[in-house]
């Protein structure tokens, strides 16, 4: 009796939904046995720190491909909304003497630049009637061209030691941009689990036509998940460039939409939009983190990791399509 109830356990177990997380146990035990060094608490806070960054802007990323669209501009966006906040952190420390209220303006701009950015890019799906491919994939090349155009393809350094020192402070043993991506993940949880926003955001993705049937503002609800989009992008280039205290405009979020699409889709989202997990994200970010970290480790080049990223994504892919 007892073997029969477990097997009805392990049958009604839902594999598709925690399969992520079970990829990431598997991947953590494998690491420790192939490296002493990786269970080491550094190397656990170095991983969650160098995966905050992207991992933010996978939370977005998730809410875009659950509507069954893509976001190919947040790299570019990354560098181009950190220059204007930089720039503008500058610029305001001459007139409002006051360094804290410099780094605030600087903040606000691109915060304000990133809601704007990403609204345009659901303005132009939405009322342009354009695959989200294509206008992402312009405008990503129109924010890096801005990018290297304003910042001469060169580093903008920032004046101020308030700013620098923000980046690098750590809260419980871990570093601040770690706590906001958490904070985020439980935030876009909320709203994709509990809100009539996130009920309509898979409905349109699951079906654009009978959500509009169901009187659903389907654009509506394509432009806010791109605005938010923008808004995380924002978020985690304000502390990307508090981190280092300075913007790199050829180097700053170069392959991030890579990263951030491998996240969404190796924690259990779908392609095809429709459903999708925020924690599973969090937890495809960290396996990616994992995996990177682990080829530094054994040292293998560095520039096989984007090999690894792309296996990782088809494969993951496919998976999904095996199962459906």
């Amino acid at each position: 009796m007892a073997s029969s109830g477990f097997a009805k356990l392990v049958k009604r177990f839902d594999y598709q939904k925690y399969s992520s997380f079970l990829a990431l146990v598997v991947l953590f035990v494998v690491s420790a046995l192939l490296s002493p060094y990786f269970t080491r608490p550094g190397n656990m806070v170095n991983i969650l720190s160098q995966v905050s960054y992207t991992g933010m802007i996978a939370l977005g990323m998730a809410f875009v491909i659950i509507t069954g669209g893509i976001d190919l501009s947040v790299g570019s966006l990354v560098a181009f909304d950190s220059l204007v906040g930089v720039m503008a952190m500058n610029y305001a420390m001459g007139p409002i003497h006051s360094e804290l209220l410099a780094v605030i303006t600087g903040i606000l701009a691109a915060l304000v630049l990133g809601v704007v950015t990403g609204w345009l890019n659901g303005m132009a799906i939405t009322l342009g009637k354009i695959a989200p491919f294509i206008v992402t994939l312009g405008t990503m090349a129109i924010f890096r061209s801005l990018a290297l155009f304003i910042g001469n393809a060169g580093e903008i350094q920032s004046q101020s030691t308030i700013y620098g020192t923000f980046g690098l402070v750590n809260v419980l043993w871990l570093p601040v941009p770690v706590w906001v991506m958490l904070l985020l993940a439980f935030i876009l949880d909320v709203v994709l689990n509990r809100t009539r926003y996130g009920r309509y955001l898979c409905a349109v993705g699951s079906n654009a036509r009978v959500a509009t049937f169901s009187a659903i503002n389907v654009d509506r609800v394509k432009v806010i998940a791109y605005t938010i989009t923008g808004a995380l992008v924002a978020i985690s280039s304000i502390l990307l460039s508090s981190r280092f205290n300075a913007v790199s405009t050829s180097n700053t979020g170069m392959g991030y939409e890579l990263d951030a699409i491998a996240a969404v889709i190796v924690g259990g989202t779908p392609f095809t939009g429709g459903r999708g997990t925020v924690w599973g994200t969090i937890v495809g970010a960290i396996i990616l983190g994992i995996i990177n970290n682990m080829l530094n480790l054994l040292g293998v080049s560095a520039y096989l990791q984007g090999t690894v990223k792309g296996l990782v994504i088809i494969g993951a892919v496919y998976i999904q399509r095996q199962r459906a």
